[in-house]
Parts: C-alpha cells; structure tokens; sequence
C-alpha cells in the first residue's frame, strides 16, 4: 500500500465502529472508505473487485479470536494479509438523549463479553442483542429499535445518543487486531518485523500430528506467535490450524518451514507476510 497511491477500502461498519478508527490509522484523505453490514461482506467486496483492501478484526486481548475472519481467511476464496493494525478499545453505553427506561442492550457478542460484569451489576434484567458491530447497535437506538448499545463514543457523536457510561470494559486495557486483506498476488517486502500466516490442514487425524508441525518450527528456531484449532466442518473432530510466526516467507527458515510442512501436511493455505505493528 503505497501512500502516495488512492485506495478502496472495505470495513466492517457503518460508521463509528472501532474498525473505522483502526481503518483511520492507516488511511489518508485520498483513499475510500467503504462500511459493509459483516465481515463476509467486507471480504466479498475485495473478492469481487468493489474495494482494494477489506480491514476486518481478527482477534481480542480479552475475548480472544473472531471466528468469522479466521474462517474466511482459511475456507473462504482466497485472500491474503498485507498489513495489520492494532487499537485500544473502550466502550461507552449510551442512549437517545432523555431515556428512562433501559429494557434492551445491543451490541456485538464481543463487546458483550468485555462487559459482562458491567451489564450484570447495572442491567441485570436487560435483554443482551447481538448486532454485526457495535455502531451498528448504536444505529438501531438511534432509530428507536433498541433502548441503548455498547459502542464507542465515536459511534454516539456519529448517531446523536447520550453516553450514560463510559469507559465500563471489565479490562481497561482491552486491545483488537485487525487485519487488512488483499487479493492474492503481492506479497510486501520483508521489514526485518513481519509476521506470516498461514492455514494448515492435517489428511487424518492422529496422535502427535500437532507435536509433528511444532517440530518443523522449532528445529528452524522459528517462533509461533499465534495459532488457534478450527473445524473443518467435514466432520465432528476435524481440524485445521491457524497459524502466525515471526519473519517473512523469504526468511529462509520461514520459507524452508512451510515447504517441509507441504510435505507432512494435506495442505497449507499460504495467508500472507506483512510487517507486525509495533506497539
């Protein structure tokens, strides 16, 4: 992504979601910003052509991964990671400007679950919503459909609520990941900081198949920074592996790890090398 070049691209939106202000971190006045309803959409527009990059969240310091990312990235038509951003997260309750009565609380099930202790201290009979995203809960009390959401304050100014509360997080030092995916083609030079990240896939299923892929790792000294099991979905107890680790395809013992495990493996779903953010 070259600063000086304009690009589309795709968000989980509508507007005020913290994908938008992860999206605002790594954008400029030039480039277009695209809000769509899910992270499949997001994906799709990239897919189809209608937008250059998709920025979607792929995991939480506190809740953990977002399933729906992991998925398409490994199942879903192919696509690749060429950047990643992380942002600080809090969350704010708010409502339309004078309300009393506070019976429906919408948002997305991750915020939910950052707010747990909040919601049952202060709301212990409210109905919990789930929405695609945060904004788009503050949206729907915008519009009367819910009596208040779990969003950010950015979310409140965009559709004219009141903040009844703010910052009410169980963990005030919440932090998401998103990532920004691509079509397959280009992959960024390496940066001396870059991560790769890759799908494996295990023919069947047997004792010490997890232990044989750390091993190709650990004998290059290559040093995992995430995986995360998900299923297949051919049948119950099959699974594959999301995988990311320091240094770049090109680092040689990066490269040499991923071709040994297209030998031991059934396959391995190449997601990209892109440099970390350093926090």
């Amino acid at each position: 992504m070259s600063a000086a070049d304009s690009h589309r691209f795709a968000y989980l939106g509508p507007v005020g979601t913290f994908t938008e202000a992860a999206l605002n971190k790594i954008t400029c006045d030039t480039d277009v910003k695209i809000p769509y309803a899910n992270v499949t959409a997001a994906l799709n527009a990239v897919r189809t052509g209608e937008a250059d990059y998709a920025l979607v969240p792929i995991e939480n310091s506190v809740e953990g991964v977002v399933a729906r990312t992991l998925d398409e990235l490994a199942t879903g038509d192919p696509l690749t990671i060429s950047g990643e951003v992380t942002l600080p997260v809090t969350f704010a309750l708010m409502t339309k400007p004078g309300a009393t009565e506070i019976k429906r609380i919408g948002t997305h099930p991750h915020a939910e679950s950052q707010c747990r202790s909040y919601i049952a201290k202060n709301y212990p009979h409210a109905e919990v919503v789930p929405t695609n995203s945060t904004s788009a809960a503050a949206e729907l009390v915008s519009k009367g459909e819910l009596d208040a959401a779990i969003a950010s304050s950015v979310a409140a100014e965009h559709f004219g609520l009141e903040i009844r509360a703010d910052d009410i997080g169980d963990n005030s030092g919440a932090v998401t990941r998103f990532i920004a995916a691509q079509k397959p083609g280009w992959i960024p030079e390496p940066t001396g900081h870059d991560r790769t990240s890759m799908a494996v896939f295990i023919d069947i299923d047997h004792a010490g198949a997890l232990l044989e892929i750390l091993q190709v790792f650990a004998k290059r000294n290559v040093n995992l920074t995430f995986i995360q099991s998900r299923p297949t979905g051919r049948e119950l107890g099959h699974y594959h592996f999301i995988i990311d680790v320091e240094g770049h395809i090109n680092d040689e013992a990066v490269g040499g790890s991923v071709a040994e495990l297209r030998e031991i493996c059934d396959d391995i779903r190449f997601l990209g090398s892109y440099p970390r953010e350093v926090r």
